[in-house]
């Protein structure tokens, strides 16, 4: 029997990896680096390991702090760009022994460029990061991490607009969706958005960017309070349809409410995908993205409070993260313990 695991289960590391000049941060590279380097400090000064991908070692070790480096470990290989959560290992068990899923990765569809990205789980195998027998390829079916979230109670709450994508794994109906993710993740209980989108966003409305399972029957979804705002209608249908679902033992959710960060537009005044439900949680301390909205992002930190009460929330400044359409839960992969060979 297969078990997809939740995200707040112990972990031997965080999997992220640093911007380099072939990435799309290119124009912005001194500051997505500096980006990069605050969100590990963050994570590697509340002892949280990292597992940091590079393409040059050496280049990468100057850009850290000696109490940051004992917390990092570097592997060099190709990437495409940094968004790790989208093609880094899935994590499951199957009849309790882990197991390190490579699942496909095309670039959200076919709209940038990939053929790297979906190596970076077979490298990592090869170059024995995983403990020995834990990889499965099953890089034949796209399924990008920031698509899905777990309970860790067998159910899996997802969206229709990318899990039934054309561009992913051909014209799925919904009810196929359900059978692959049953098949592949162990899922029980499959819940499917219809609703939600940001705008700006372009992987398909990612679930980690509107809705989040929480432990003790809750989701955390991002509402939308001002009538004006273009996607004001969308988040209101998504909450109406959160409000009828139930979990596997035929209960209703207790839903809580995160706060809409104010618009932020890129250079181009193009709005970008800011949204608070893409934290990183782990066992002990959750990770929040912030946008330099003192308010907003203050009350978005206290809301999680509500979900997560014996955890230690932590703000990372993710305003120049989002300036690639991504944020803090899509740039990190949480790799759960023993899965790593060295830790």
């Amino acid at each position: 029997m297969k078990h997809f695991l939740p995200e707040w289960v112990p972990s031997d590391a965080i999997l992220l990896a640093l911007p380099h000049e072939d990435t799309d941060w290119n124009y912005i590279l001194p500051e997505a680096i500096d980006q990069y380097k605050r969100i590990v400090e963050a994570i590697a000064r509340e002892g949280i390991h990292i597992l940091l991908l590079c393409r040059d070692r050496v280049e990468a070790e100057k850009i850290f702090e000696p109490d940051v480096l004992k917390e990092i470990t570097f592997v060099e290989l190709p990437y495409n760009d940094t968004w790790t959560r989208d093609y880094g290992p899935i994590t499951i068990t199957k009849h309790g022994d882990l197991r390190v899923i490579h699942f496909g990765f095309n670039g959200w569809g076919l709209k940038f460029a990939a053929d790297q990205d979906n190596q970076v789980n077979r490298r990592l195998n090869e170059k024995s990061v995983f403990t020995k027998g834990m990889y499965r390829n099953e890089s034949g079916f796209i399924l990008e991490g920031g698509s899905i979230d777990t309970d860790g109670e067998g159910t899996v709450i997802t969206t229709t607009r990318c899990l039934c994508s054309p561009n992913r794994n051909g014209f799925l109906s919904k009810k196929e969706a359900d059978e692959q993710l049953r098949k592949r993740l162990g899922a029980q209980h499959i819940l499917f958005l219809d609703y939600g989108a940001l705008v700006g966003d372009d992987t398909d409305s990612h679930v980690d960017t509107l809705a989040r399972m929480a432990p003790d029957n809750i989701i955390l979804y991002v509402g939308c309070r001002d009538v004006d705002d273009p996607q004001f209608e969308e988040l209101l249908k998504m909450r109406a349809q959160l409000t009828m679902f139930r979990n596997a033992m035929g209960e209703l959710y207790n839903l809580v409410e995160l706060p809409l960060p104010d618009a932020i537009y890129d250079e181009n005044r193009d709005r970008l995908p800011a949204t608070y439900a893409n934290y990183l949680v782990t066992d002990k301390v959750l990770f929040m993205p912030t946008y330099n909205q003192p308010q907003k992002d203050e009350l978005a930190m206290q809301t999680v409070r509500i979900a997560f009460p014996q955890h230690k929330v932590i703000g990372i400044d993710c305003t120049t993260l989002i300036r690639q359409h991504g944020s803090l839960h899509c740039a990190t992969m949480q790799l759960p313990r023993h899965i790593l060979s060295f830790r």
